[in-house]
Order: C-alpha cells, then sequence, then structure tokens
C-alpha cells in the first residue's frame, strides 16, 4: 500500500467502481479529497474520533469551497462551449489540471495535519469514512471506497 496519501489516492481511486463511488458522492456534495484521506486514514488503522475528524473538516472545507470547487465549476461549465472550441477547450483542460493541482495540495495538507497520529491502533474504532461523509450520502459509495482501500493494503 502506497504510504503517503496522493499515492494512495491515485491508486485507490483506479481500483474498479472507486471512480464511480467517488462521482456519486461528489453530487451528494460529498468532500473526494476528505473521503479518500478517510479511506487512508482507515487503511492505515489510524483511531477515528469526533476532534480529529472536526480537525480534518476545518483544515479541508475553507480549500475546497475557496478553490477546488471554483475550479471544478468553471470546469463544468465550459464542457459544452469548448466542444466546439479549440482555443476554450484548450483553456479548459489547463484548468482541469489546476483543479488536479488543488487536489493534490488538499491531499497533502491533510496529510501533513495527520502526521503525529498513530497507526495501527487495531482495536480503535475505524470509521472514518462515516465521520467525514456528508450525513445522506450513499452508504453503498462509502463501502465501495473502504473495500478498494482493504484491497490496496491486503
Amino acid at each position: 500500500m502506497p504510504t503517503d496519501l496522493w499515492r494512495f489516492a491515485e491508486a485507490l481511486y483506479q481500483r474498479p467502481g472507486v471512480e464511480a463511488a467517488c462521482l456519486h458522492l461528489q453530487a451528494q456534495e460529498a468532500d473526494v479529497c476528505l473521503l479518500l484521506c478517510a479511506a487512508w486514514l482507515e487503511a492505515r488503522k489510524i483511531a477515528c474520533n469526533n476532534e480529529r475528524a472536526a480537525t480534518l473538516r476545518n483544515l479541508a472545507q475553507p480549500w475546497q469551497q475557496q478553490v477546488v470547487l471554483p475550479l471544478r465549476q468553471l470546469r463544468q461549465n465550459w464542457r459544452e462551449p469548448a466542444q466546439s472550441d479549440s482555443a476554450l477547450a484548450t483553456l479548459r483542460e489547463q484548468i482541469k489540471q489546476l483543479e488536479l493541482a488543488a487536489e493534490r495540495e488538499q491531499l497533502e495538507r491533510l496529510a501533513a495535519c495527520t502526521q503525529r497520529w498513530p497507526s495501527g491502533e487495531i482495536s480503535a474504532p475505524l470509521n472514518w469514512l462515516e465521520s467525514l461523509a456528508p450525513q445522506l450520502a450513499s452508504r453503498d459509495a462509502l463501502q465501495t471506497l473502504r473495500i478498494a482501500a482493504a484491497q490496496l493494503s491486503a
């Protein structure tokens, strides 16, 4: 299993069903970077508690709202017009790369925040996904992430 969050997220996203699950959760207003971090924390057996979950949410929320979402919305708004405008299509691809860079930065910030949390706390509850997902998030999509992450770490 990749030990750094970015590589873990890349590997996890490539697992069968994970991309669809992430897009479904994103449509439910979930912060997918936060959920990828949650899956990483569970795979590393880092104990989940309310204080840690709040710390991660408070770190992620401003970056997600002020940086990632505006880039995503711009990229999505340009989807149709870019099909008939090659210059706009090129700019849209650059926005996509910026969005990916912003997500990578968010993951790096989340990983740095968790750096001192001990791993291998096998007896501790590991319900990071439920703790960091929106209340109405699809349980099936969360389970897809959990299973794929467990397979990665096996």
